[in-house]
This record gives structure tokens, sequence and C-alpha cells, in this order.
């Protein structure tokens, strides 16, 4: 903005915006300093608190971070190795499946019919109830599908009406209105059954089916801000619709999909409700080892201190690295014109 417009601001109004921007930055940051100052403090110095600066109102002390890497280093590998694994893993495939469907959403006419959508939900049900009833899951699952086949070739033409792109957007994200804890005794009865309790596989499945929907959200707004006209002319020289979507669509929308991978990478980090269930000892996650160092002594705030600063700097550092992307992903689609 130029120094002469009558809308630049005062040199006190650009004052008193440093000084918020720098009070707002302290309130920020400080819960990440109390950390780091409380894993270099004695037990003493927590309970005789509060202490802020070392060298100054205590001597730092490294015994935590011994303790955690020394006689917790296993559990506490085990546990971030698990973290690494499952959520990238999940992020991963949360973004490959939700870049598609988006693209899907926004380029393609889908118009469903209600009628068949209800009578696979009906065959599915079907086959639960034979597998209650002792039928092995694989041929119920068989009856339920040529079942469905039946319905669909006789009666599918006689249903009408159909449904949206926007409704099936709708549907989507309106999954992740549904409570976890609703849907966790379930999950935990089919991986139970199934023998992939206490496994990472089942926290990738669960997560990625619990983050699908806002990552399809999120990357249909920013694949709608992509002009058509980009595709239709790669589509009168000749490139197919992955080509296009590999050379063209994806390289536009790279901030947006930065910014969902970011995102959905997070939610699966800082899980803690379906890994308390779903794991045990083989499959725990950083956050339940958080959980677990609050035990019956009382919580140990300094070993605490350790793992969480543990747990939180490598996304911290991500997001540091990914900053310009993030930036340019959150403001695609806040001007439209």
């Amino acid at each position: 903005m130029r120094q002469d417009s009558p809308f630049a601001p005062s040199p006190l109004s650009k004052v008193f915006s440093y000084l918020a921007l720098v009070a707002w930055g302290v309130v920020v940051l400080f819960p990440i300093y109390w950390l780091a100052v409380t894993s270099l403090k004695e037990p003493i110095d927590v309970f005789e608190g509060p202490k802020y600066l070392p060298y100054v109102d205590f001597t730092p002390s490294g015994h935590a971070w011994k303790y955690v890497f020394g006689t917790l280093g296993p559990s506490i590998a085990n546990a971030y190795r698990n973290t690494v694994v499952v959520a990238l893993a999940s992020a991963l495939l949360t973004l490959f499946l939700g870049t598609m469907a988006a693209y899907g959403l926004t380029r393609f006419v889908y118009r469903p019919r209600v009628g068949l959508i209800l009578s696979f939900i009906g065959c599915i049900l079907l086959a639960v109830f034979l597998a209650v009833v002792g039928v092995p899951w694989q041929l119920a699952l068989v009856i339920a599908l040529a079942l469905f086949f039946l319905i669909a070739q006789t009666l599918g033409k006689r249903f009408r009406r159909a449904l949206g792109n926007s409704d099936i957007a709708f549907w989507m994200i309106s999954n992740r209105i549904l409570p976890p804890v609703v849907v966790i005794i379930p999950l935990y009865v089919l991986y139970q059954q199934i023998g992939l309790l206490d496994k990472p596989i089942a926290l990738i499945v669960t997560y990625t089916a619990t983050n699908l929907p806002i990552a399809v959200w999120l990357m249909r707004d920013y694949f709608t801000g992509i002009p058509h006209e980009l595709e239709e002319c790669a589509q009168i020289d000749g490139a197919s619709r992955f080509r296009i979507f590999g050379s063209i669509v994806l390289p536009l929308a790279m901030p947006g999909i930065i910014a969902t991978f970011l995102l959905v990478l997070v939610f699966a980090w800082n899980e803690y409700l379906v890994a308390l269930f779903l794991s045990k000892a083989n499959a725990q996650t950083m956050p339940l080892m958080v959980s677990a160092m609050s035990g019956t002594r009382g919580t140990e705030w300094w070993y605490m201190s350790v793992v969480i600063l543990i747990m939180i700097l490598p996304v911290i550092f991500l997001a540091i690295l990914l900053e310009r992307y993030i930036q340019r992903g959150l403001l695609v689609g806040a001007v439209k014109g």
C-alpha cells in the first residue's frame, strides 16, 4: 500500500499492531517453552514452582531425557515407530483416495439412484445377519452381492429418484458428525474377529476412513477453483484424462494437497480414542504413551514434557518447512469471481 494513501496505517497503529502480534506470539509459543523448561527441571523444581528461567530460577538437569531415552527407550521407540508409520500411511492413503474422489465429484456427473443405494445397504445388512447366525462371512458376502446384482438388473430401472454430486459430498462430510465413540465397539469386535486387533494396519484403515471425508471436502474446493478451460485445451491436444489429472490438475492443486496432507497427518498423529481401543502393546502410539505416564504415583511432568516434545516437534518442523504451500493452500477458494 502506498504511503500517501488515505488508507495507509498511521505510525501509532503500526506500533500497536506489532505489539499485539508480539503478545499473541508469546501466548502461542509459551506452552512449548514451558514444556522445554519443565523437561530440564528436577522434581523438586517442578513442585516448588513456578520457575521460568534456567540458571536463574533453577539449575537445568538432563535426568528426564536420560530416563526417557534410557529406561523407556525401547517403549518410546516402538510407540514412535508406530505413530510415524500409522500417521504417514493413513495420511498418504487418505490423500490419494480423497484427491481422486474430489476430482471426480468436480468433473463428472453422478446420478446414483436412491433405490439401488437402499438395496445395497439392505444386502449388506443381510450379509451381517447371515454371518451372525453362523454362515461363513465369505459365503454371506457372496450371497449378498448376488442378490444385489439381481435386484439391480430386474428392479433397478424402476427406481427414478436419484442423488447428485452435492448430495454425495454432503453425505461424506456428514459422516464426521458421528462421534467416534459410537463406532468404536463395532470396530473392536470386527478387528478382533478378523485378527487385526493390536496391529498398525487396523489403525491405518480406521484413520483413513475417518479422515477421508475431510480430504474430499477440502480438495473439492481446491479443484473447483481450477479453470475447466485448461483441461479442455489439453483434451483438444489429445491428452487423456489421467494425463490431464497428473500433469495439469495436480501441479496446480499442490498447495491445497500439501495443506490437506498436513491436516489429516495431524489428525492421525494426535488421535487417542481409536488407538486406545484398537491397540495394546504392539501397535501403541505416542498419545497412548503420554497417557500411560500418568500413573498411580502421580503425574511426572518432567518425563511427560520430554515425551510430548518428542511427539510434537516433527510436526512443527514439517509445518515450518511447508509453510509456503500451506499459506497458498489455505487461501485457495477464499476469493472467487
